[in-house]
């Protein structure tokens, strides 16, 4: 018990650290003190203005994306009993995405927030049944695998159409290239008044799901010896996911590995209980999405880098650890 505790205290720290990094470090250092008093004694002044308009946004966006992203990996890793599992790998975040430069691309004037994350909650459930379906076929014992290897072959088709729809559309490619890295500039208050309903309830439906989730991830069989409904129960967590997914790649593009990554640190260091994972891997992403955007801030100084293109960085060998790993516990 003193050990969880610890673990805890440790998190939430680290998330308040994380966040208050985030709003001081960049292109212009911003003391703590200044942060205080532009959030409780507002003065009219150039320096309060970027740290409420321009560095607290993106400190919540990159904490919310973060917390969605973690939490929606975790449900995904349980329901497939896959440790590969995350939105990135499933295709989902490359289904949101094209369906959100196609929106982009083919009907500018409808591209606003809440369309925008129509279409990416569309593109996301399309890719995912997609996924499923096509996986579903494989036998039991190596559907682990066929999960993962079906998720980046339909990731790859989906961006290949989205390049194709940004090569009869260049006028676009630019700012569309940049926010498909995955980007948190450009954030602002109008776009987390859409990004926070949407991903504040998803995260509570993930955390209600928690119990749901450790029986799924017992097994169908034992799952409905318990008495659970299995197929309403993967409804409910898919649709959950996507909703997380496809939110947060509205808002900042698809962002990969933070799903994969965060639920096995926490399972490492808090045991397999989804009712613990899933609340902790939200708040593990969230830090770890921080502290990749403060990253990003030095990768081409005083230019801003990508936050997807650091993810991507860490995430990729750890991908291939796990899938590594995987093969040898299959072989022995």
């Amino acid at each position: 018990m003193k050990h969880m505790l610890l673990v805890r205290i440790a998190l939430f720290t680290l998330l308040i650290v994380s966040f208050m990094l985030s709003v001081s470090i960049g292109s212009t250092h911003i003391a703590l003190s200044d942060i205080w008093s532009a959030v409780f004694s507002y003065s009219d002044s150039k320096l309060h203005s970027i740290i409420l308009s321009i560095r607290i946004p993106r400190a919540l966006e990159a904490a919310v994306i973060g917390a969605s992203l973690g939490a929606a990996g975790a449900l995904m890793q349980a329901v497939t009993r896959n440790p590969l599992a995350s939105p990135s790998i499933f295709g989902i975040n490359a289904g949101a995405s094209a369906a959100v430069v196609f929106l982009t691309v083919m009907f500018p004037a409808a591209a606003i927030p809440q369309v925008t994350m129509g279409a990416a909650f569309a593109g996301g459930t399309m890719a995912a049944v997609i996924v499923y379906a096509i996986a579903s076929v494989f036998s039991e014992h190596s559907r682990d695998i066929s999960f993962a290897l079906v998720g980046v072959v339909i990731q790859a088709i989906l961006a290949s159409i989205t390049q194709m729809l940004l090569i009869f559309h260049e006028e676009s490619t630019e700012t569309i290239l940049f926010w498909l890295s995955g980007s948190l500039a450009g954030s602002s208050w109008d776009k987390l008044n859409f990004l926070l309903p949407v991903s504040l309830a998803g995260l509570l439906f993930a955390f209600a799901l928690g119990g749901t989730a450790s029986v799924l991830s017992l097994g169908d069989d034992i799952s409905q010896g318990l008495g659970q409904k299995v197929w309403l129960s993967r409804v409910l967590i898919g649709v959950t996911v996507v909703a997380l997914a496809g939110a947060s790649v509205s808002a900042a593009g698809p962002i990969g590995f933070i799903g994969l990554m965060v639920p096995h640190m926490i399972r490492y260091v808090m045991g397999v209980d989804y009712r613990t994972v899933i609340p902790y891997s939200a708040v593990l992403g969230a830090v770890l999405l921080l502290l990749a955007d403060i990253a990003s801030r030095f990768v081409y100084y005083p230019y801003q880098t990508p936050v997807g293109v650091v993810t991507a960085f860490i995430g990729t060998p750890f991908f291939i650890y796990l899938a590594r790993r995987r093969k040898e516990g299959s072989a022995s």
